[in-house]
């Protein structure tokens, strides 16, 4: 497989509930993250980021992108 050439952290937050109950959830993409950045430095850097948030952390994401044919 090829080597990501461009990966995206995104941070999911629980804001809230509606007047139904479901989840109000807020996403926070961080760009130009070294695709060569480990899950664990990216698990680590997600943590320190949400610590300075308002919100609760739900959920924790990469996304990587490859390129399939130059």
């Amino acid at each position: 497989m090829n080597e990501a050439v461009d990966t995206r952290l995104s941070l999911t937050f629980l804001l809230g509930y509606d007047d139904d109950g479901d989840e109000k959830l807020q996403t926070r993409h961080f760009r130009n993250v070294q695709p060569s950045a480990s899950n664990e430095a990216l698990l680590q850097t997600a943590q320190a980021l949400a610590s300075l948030q308002q919100y609760d952390l739900e959920k924790i994401e990469r996304n990587n992108t490859y390129e399939l044919f130059e």
